[in-house]
């Protein structure tokens, strides 16, 4: 996450981090961050009203349990999609694109037995690539590509 935020502040944009609980999270590598607010709250951020540029869902050995099964997060994806905002997500997150049915054909994501299984459930394979950009919507395998999936993303955006 922390590459993929690196890249993302050097290009500019305003980045809002919110997280499911709103309690500090804890990173593979025992890194910590504390977000700025609670996923519910999405729309409700201080100084922002409407849509985000973009909405990433950063994956992590947590998102199974944390964030695939998430009522809201598909919402607010599917939300995004339609009004043609750039959508993605890296590593695990890829799945929650994959259950909200805004992927097609294939997407980038790791070697993941559980993760694998939620392709296969919704029709998808898992791209060689690192990286897959389909119009504005891009999915990236894992942290090897957080840096390409930054910039993909950013290139997106302009």
């Amino acid at each position: 996450m922390f590459d993929t935020l690196e890249v993302l502040k050097v290009a500019g944009p305003r980045i809002i981090i919110l997280s499911k609980s709103g309690q500090a999270a804890v990173g593979m590598n025992k890194t910590r961050f504390t977000p700025d607010g609670v996923l519910v709250d999405w729309d409700k951020q201080e100084g922002y009203a409407g849509k985000y540029d973009a909405v990433l869902v950063m994956g992590g050995k947590g998102a199974p349990k944390s964030l695939w099964d998430d009522t809201i997060l598909p919402q607010i994806l599917t939300d995004h999609f339609r009004a043609e905002r750039v959508i993605g997500a890296i590593g695990l997150g890829v799945a929650v694109l994959a259950r909200a049915s805004l992927l097609s054909y294939e997407a980038a994501g790791p070697k993941d037995a559980t993760f694998l299984s939620e392709l296969e459930k919704a029709g998808l394979t898992r791209a060689s690539s690192p990286i897959i950009q389909d119009g504005k919507v891009i999915t990236a395998s894992g942290p090897e590509a957080a840096t390409e999936f930054a910039h993909t993303i950013v290139s997106a955006l302009a």
